[in-house]
């Protein structure tokens, strides 16, 4: 008979079996212990509390501990209470390790991610404080599906001030990342009659699926030294075209301003749509940053961003400038209630409006900036042979590599405990590329403490 208990502090669940109460209890908590439910350190509850809330003798539950000590199961310390023991969990019988479960890497250099640790949590404790002390009562409410109108103003205000997006509060849909906000698109898209959606031959495979689910097609489009190139849309016979036009994903590119021109002429003509995904606008290095596709027409092109880069992907907070005509079928897909937390989007409004986020952002683009100098200067002086490309912008960099090398690298960089891309991860199957030997290394996510270490490893995989 399962038991569970609260009354004390500690949820357990347990499932005694076989004959005897104490030996059913010995059983059930020693599982629990093997296979990692109870997790080395938890303090569990004292005989006389788990004794009650089990309608047991507290003697059984003593022996019970009692016998998980001797075994080595558990410990128990005077002022410290028993506490699972710290060992080694086995799995059950029959558990089969992936390569990534057998431990996690030392480096991580996968593009698409910040350095978590400099999240700014007091800056934003601070905020969510100001924010909730002068939340009004319906704001903990279901809420309006558009999002909290504090958030849609700041947003629109930053938008334009730093991206050059003509943005209004009343045409601002915030949504759960990125992706939430392609799978939006993907419905209205087939709703409206687009069939098939233009992509860059290199890009996120996972941005594809999302439009296949919505049941729509996806052509390539031809990329070359001057980036995508949007050509002639009408032989793809393409209803929208989905981008990456201020830092091409992953090869680091801007797109061109003829072809700026010719993707935002195409719209016009055609009445088709282009997304902008503009995942990373805030990190620029080199160059005056390259204002939003957006600002050349917002009645044709939707801009998507995200808090994912410049704060933490763990906020689930990004938006879409719609054109007005897809504002109402856009909100009515996301639903009738706002999906995205209240709290989190009227403290992301107040780090806006207070100047903080601005702060935290040139704060972050410096330590990347250190951390691309370090890694162009590592390269140049241990690996000349290898390209670089990319850097102007951006938290990840492309590294060229010798023709038929890509796979072996990708192979040593894994020994040499280095999680990192290949260039072909991210090369669609109907790609019009002329395929590339490289590596995507994303600069964001090492602490600083552990940067240097990142690059001896990177540097001893590379040919």
């Amino acid at each position: 008979m399962a038991k569970s208990w609260a009354t004390f502090g500690v949820d357990l669940h347990l499932e005694p079996t076989g004959a005897g109460l104490r030996r059913g209890l010995t059983d059930a908590l020693r599982d629990a212990v093997r296979t990692g439910r109870l997790d080395p350190g938890t303090r569990l509850p004292s005989s006389r509390s788990l004794a009650a809330d089990l309608g047991v003798a507290r003697n059984t539950v003593a022996d019970t501990y009692a016998d998980l000590v001797a075994e080595g199961w558990l410990t128990a310390r005077q002022g410290s209470g028993t506490r699972v023991a710290e060992r080694r969990v086995v799995p059950p019988a029959g558990t089969v390790l992936r390569p990534r479960e057998r431990g996690r890497p030392q480096y991580d250099l996968r593009p698409g991610f910040p350095d978590l640790a400099s999240f700014p949590r007091t800056q934003w404790l601070r905020a969510a404080r100001r924010a909730l002390a002068s939340a009004p009562n319906e704001a903990l409410g279901y809420g309006d599906p558009h999002g909290r109108p504090e958030l849609r103003t700041a947003l629109a205000g930053y938008l334009s001030r730093v991206r050059g997006v003509r943005a209004d509060p009343d045409r601002i849909l915030v949504c759960g990342g990125i992706s939430h906000g392609l799978r939006i698109l993907g419905e209205v898209l087939r709703a409206r009659g687009v069939s098939t959606v233009a992509v860059e031959s290199y890009g996120l495979r996972a941005h594809g699926d999302l439009l296949h689910a919505a049941g729509l097609r996806t052509a390539a489009l031809p990329f070359d030294r001057l980036g995508t190139d949007p050509g002639d849309l009408r032989p793809r016979r393409a209803g929208a075209v989905l981008l990456t036009p201020a830092h091409q994903f992953p090869m680091g590119v801007p797109l061109h301003h003829d072809r700026r021109a010719a993707v935002v002429d195409w719209a016009r003509r055609t009445g088709g749509l282009v997304l902008e995904d503009d995942y990373d606008g805030e990190f620029r290095y080199d160059r005056q940053p390259v204002g939003a596709l957006q600002g050349l027409d917002p009645d044709r092109v939707v801009y998507l961003g995200t808090a994912s880069k410049s704060l933490a992907p763990g906020l689930r907070l990004a938006w879409m400038v719609l054109p007005p005509t897809l504002v109402e079928e856009a909100t009515a897909v996301k639903g009738q209630v706002d999906t995205c937390g209240a709290l989190d989007q009227l403290t992301l409004a107040e780090f806006l409006t207070s100047g903080a986020y601005d702060r935290h952002v040139r704060a972050v683009r410096l330590r990347y900036r250190r951390r691309r100098d370090a890694l162009v200067a590592a390269l140049a002086e241990r690996a000349p042979q290898v390209g670089v490309t990319g850097i102007a912008a951006g938290l990840h960099a492309v590294l060229r590599l010798p023709p038929g090398t890509e796979q072996s690298v990708v192979q040593a960089a894994h020994w040499q405990g280095l999680a990192v891309d290949g260039l072909t991860r991210y090369r669609r199957s109907d790609a019009l590329a002329e395929p590339l030997d490289a590596l995507v290394v994303g600069y964001g996510t090492p602490p600083d403490h552990g940067w240097s270490g990142a690059l001896d490893a990177l540097c001893a995989t590379l040919p």
